[in-house]
């Protein structure tokens, strides 16, 4: 397979974990781009980074760059989406990987337009785990699905500037630590939800602190999932099934899954893959999917994931100031 050249956009956390996964493959990331010209320069010097642009447009117009991962805050995502997508770059895109459904429709259009992919950095769609209970389910070793669990709680703070609480960069429970548990809820249902309900305490700031979530899909498969910025819980995932329950924790970038078979109580305990190797797995993944290879980025999911926040943050009245020109 052809080994491709990767360019990064923003050098946070996130962007220092793709360059360390690609080290482990023995590669170096190609480019980097920064808001702050002189952060991406310590970013490349320190990643080996051969070249390093001295604007964000930059990025998009290198011919030699043949994806980007974007790591920027996701109220910036659908500005350098199109201007990635419409100059032919493949992108990986962290979540949120936008602001709502209109907006990943728009990237979409583009990305079947001009012939690239388009994915979330959706960690858990790429672990080994998740594929070998998935491989489970296909084979009806777990029966069908009835109910899905879901915990995810952040403590932070209460600063009102920050990232997790600001409105002005689109902060808040559901697109920061809500995506990943309607994508953990999306990946064990046999289709999207068409029946949400939810409840919300808003933060000082405006946008949501803490929510509860029950959804139901047309199959009756129903999930519940509770989020909160300002109370710790457990990472945990648990799914129903007429045959057995599985359990996982840390589930984002999880190992490890215990099945529990109801009729005796006997349990299976899987482990598979490595928490830190879980961007290896998504570059693979990707590399594949842009080869032609047939890997599957699940999109689709991604973008039910999306529609749903979207239809959850209409009922609770939060807009962000990017959305105000907008509809949702």
């Amino acid at each position: 397979m052809k080994t491709y050249n990767w360019a990064v956009l923003g050098c946070g956390t996130i962007a220092n974990e793709l360059a360390q996964a690609m080290a482990k493959e023995g590669r170096t990331l190609y480019g980097v781009a920064n808001r702050t010209y002189e952060n991406g320069v310590k970013f490349a010097e320190k990643y080996k980074v051969s070249k390093v642009y001295s604007s964000i447009e930059e990025i998009f117009l290198d011919d030699s760059v043949d994806i980007i991962y974007l790591s920027t805050p996701h109220n910036t995502h659908i500005s350098y989406l199109r201007e990635a997508l419409k100059h032919g770059k493949h992108v990986l895109c962290e979540k949120s990987i936008t602001l709502n459904g209109a907006e990943l429709a728009k990237a979409q259009k583009l990305a079947i337009d001009h012939q690239v992919i388009l994915a979330e950095a959706m960690t858990l769609y790429h672990m080994p785990i998740y594929k070998e209970l998935r491989k489970r389910m296909e084979r009806g070793d777990l029966g069908g699905l009835r109910m899905v669990q879901m915990n995810f709680g952040s403590y932070k703070e209460y600063d009102m500037n920050n990232r997790f609480f600001n409105p002005s960069l689109a902060g808040g429970a559901l697109l920061d630590i809500g995506v990943y548990a309607l994508a953990f809820i999306r990946w064990f249902m046999s289709e999207r939800p068409d029946n949400v309900v939810s409840q919300v305490k808003f933060a000082p700031s405006g946008v949501d602190e803490q929510a509860s979530i029950l959804l139901m899909n047309p199959a009756g498969e129903m999930a519940a999932a509770t989020l909160s910025l300002h109370a710790k819980q457990p990472k945990r995932g648990m799914a129903a099934f007429e045959r057995a329950y599985v359990e996982i924790y840390d589930y984002p970038r999880a190992e490890k899954a215990v099945i529990t078979y109801t009729e005796d109580n006997q349990q299976e305990i899987i482990e598979l893959g490595k928490t830190s190797d879980a961007l290896v797995y998504e570059i693979r993944d990707m590399e594949q999917a842009v080869s032609g290879c047939g890997n599957e980025m699940y999109l689709e999911y991604t973008r039910d994931v999306m529609d749903i926040m979207t239809e959850i943050r209409k009922t609770w009245g939060l807009v962000y100031p990017e959305e105000k020109a907008e509809v949702l």
